[in-house]
Formats: C-alpha cells, sequence, structure tokens
C-alpha cells in the first residue's frame, strides 16, 4: 500500500502592534534599563502593568519603578528548547516578583541545571546589551550572588515614580510562527506525487460527476468517496484575479503583479495561482492561460513546481463558461 505524505510547515508573519500608552511605558522603561509597574486601586503593584483596573476597570495611570531583583516564587524547568523560545539550552521559566512589586513576573532564568533554581531564591534582570523597547531587553533573570534565599518580609519598594517617557515606545514589530506537521490524505498524496511527476491529478464524483483538484476525500456537495482518478490539462481560464499593489516583506516579485484563480480544462473548482508574461493591468476574467513549470530537476512534492500560468494563444472563454466557477 501506497503511504501517505507528510512535510513540516511553517506558517510565520511579522505582526506590527501599536502599544498603546501602559504598555508602552513599560517598553519604554524596558529600553531604558528601568522595570515600570503599575499601581491598582486596591495597591497592588503589577509588573507588567495593567491597562485597567481589574475593579474599577479604569485606565492605568499609576506607575512606579520597581527593583531590578526579586525572588523566584515559582518555576518550570525546560531540558529541551524548541524555536523561538529565550535559548537553545536548557533554562528555567519562573515566576519572579521584583522587589517592590506584589505580583510575579514571568521570565526566563539562566541558570545550567534544576539544581541550581529553589523557590525562594533571589534573582537579578541581566539587561540585553543592545535594547530596544522590547521584552527581549530582559536577556533573563540570572541568580543574584551575595544573596541567600529570601526571608519573609515584603520586598521594599525602588522608590521610583515610573515618570520616564521621552521618546516614548509606541509600537513593536512581534513575530508570529506556527511549525506544524501537515499529513496529507490518499487523494491529497496522489495529487502531489502527480506534480513531481509534471501532472496535475484531480478526483472525480462518481455521484455528480465534478473533479476537483487539489482532489477531495469527497464530494462536498454529496458527499459520495471520490475514487476515480482524473488527469486534467495544463491549460484553463482565469475566472477572477487580484492585483497586488502593495509590497510586504518577504515578497519575492516586485509589484504590481497578478494572483487569479485558474479553472483548469476538466475541473469544477479552480486553483490559485501566479500569473506572468503579460502585464498586470491586462489580465481579465476568462483569459486563456497555461502553466509554466520549473525546470525537473527543481521539482518535488508542491504546486509549487508549476512556477506560473501565462496566456495561452488561444481566444478568451466564454463567460458561460466559467460562470458557476467564479
Amino acid at each position: 500500500m501506497t503511504r501517505t505524505l507528510s512535510a513540516p510547515v511553517t506558517v510565520a508573519f511579522d505582526y506590527t502592534r501599536s502599544t498603546g500608552p501602559v504598555v508602552g511605558r513599560f517598553l519604554t522603561g524596558l529600553r531604558d534599563g528601568v522595570v515600570v509597574a503599575g499601581r491598582t486601586s486596591e495597591g497592588g503593584v503589577v509588573v507588567p502593568p495593567l491597562e485597567y483596573d481589574p475593579v474599577t476597570h479604569e485606565q492605568t495611570t499609576d506607575f512606579v519603578e520597581v527593583a531590578s531583583v526579586g525572588t523566584v516564587t515559582s518555576w518550570s524547568w525546560v531540558p529541551e528548547p524548541v524555536k523561538g523560545q529565550p535559548f537553545d539550552r536548557p533554562f528555567a521559566f519562573a515566576l519572579v516578583t521584583l522587589d517592590g512589586a506584589t505580583r510575579p513576573f514571568l521570565h526566563a532564568l539562566d541558570v545550567t541545571s534544576p539544581d541550581e533554581v529553589s523557590t525562594g531564591m533571589r534573582v537579578q534582570v541581566r539587561w540585553a546589551a543592545e535594547r530596544v523597547g522590547a521584552i527581549t531587553d530582559i536577556e533573563a533573570f540570572e541568580p543574584l550572588s551575595g544573596e541567600g534565599d529570601a526571608g519573609g518580609s515584603a520586598p521594599p519598594s525602588s522608590g521610583g515614580t515610573g515618570t520616564r517617557t521621552v521618546d516614548p515606545v509606541t509600537g513593536v514589530i512581534v513575530p508570529v510562527s506556527l511549525d506544524y506537521q501537515y499529513a496529507a490524505s490518499p487523494e491529497e498524496s496522489a495529487f502531489y506525487r502527480g506534480l513531481n511527476a509534471g501532472r496535475i491529478l484531480g478526483q472525480r464524483c462518481p455521484t455528480c460527476q465534478k473533479v476537483y483538484v487539489p482532489p477531495r476525500s469527497a464530494c462536498p456537495a454529496d458527499g459520495t468517496p471520490t475514487a476515480e482518478e482524473v488527469e486534467l490539462s495544463q491549460t484553463g481560464t482565469i475566472t477572477t484575479f487580484c492585483i497586488v499593489n502593495v509590497p510586504f516583506l518577504g515578497q519575492k516579485i516586485i509589484p504590481p503583479y497578478v494572483s487569479a484563480y485558474v479553472l483548469l480544462d476538466g475541473a469544477d473548482i479552480a486553483i490559485l495561482h501566479l500569473i506572468l508574461g503579460v502585464p498586470a493591468d491586462e489580465v481579465r476574467m476568462g483569459m486563456r492561460v497555461r502553466a509554466v513549470w520549473k525546470p525537473e530537476e527543481e521539482w518535488t512534492y508542491s504546486l509549487e513546481n508549476i512556477d506560473h500560468f501565462e496566456p495561452a494563444d488561444e481566444p478568451d472563454a466564454d463567460y458561460d463558461t466559467y460562470q458557476h466557477h467564479l
């Protein structure tokens, strides 16, 4: 029996966020080498500051600087770090109550063994060499030399007022990434194997006779399993399209260019792909196009084996031939 295909997939983008006056105040403090907390209506001192008071629901306006040293109140050992974590070696995540704060703050604790961590141990902030106004300005916490475990007394406040607002941080760029293992269905596996051989394969529903590409395990219209394999033409019709004019990070083609849905001859569902070989403003619905493949030595189990579609030397298709596939 032929095994189904699987592959690791990463979905990632950079998310730009405006910080607002409260989070911005905290990040501005980190950039300047101080830890800014917010005081609640009940007298709690919270790091990072809450944007709104949990009791009155009013915006936080009372800020205070707390110390860059504190006490570990809880911790968890990370023996095998994963991508995106603070270190590529074992470390601990710890809840640290900074001197002057009343609630703990979660961050990395840089130690080499769980034997070096204990609840109640004293730690200090290790600042990043270059600070930009991000949580990573605190590189990690590290054990505070010269002090034993904390006693039972409340930690003293640092006495600051948290009023440093010169050139405040108003926005941050946060990378968002998701790694997962994609497992293709048997029908999709046949589709990807076909692409690796320079063929475009679909599946036909035995009930309604519709042909789906990429194939589905069952027809979405009537639920019938799609068992018949169909090799499709490498020419088709543009049913609808979008002209991309806005540049973005990671873009491989300089705008303007066209992304279009192409209804391959013999198919009943269009596929999304790139249109090249024609000025963007000349692309139109009904335009006949053909697949242009990458060199065979670059082929893999991917629709990207088709580099793009380009105009075919054919008259435009009549609207009636694709109106039900928009």
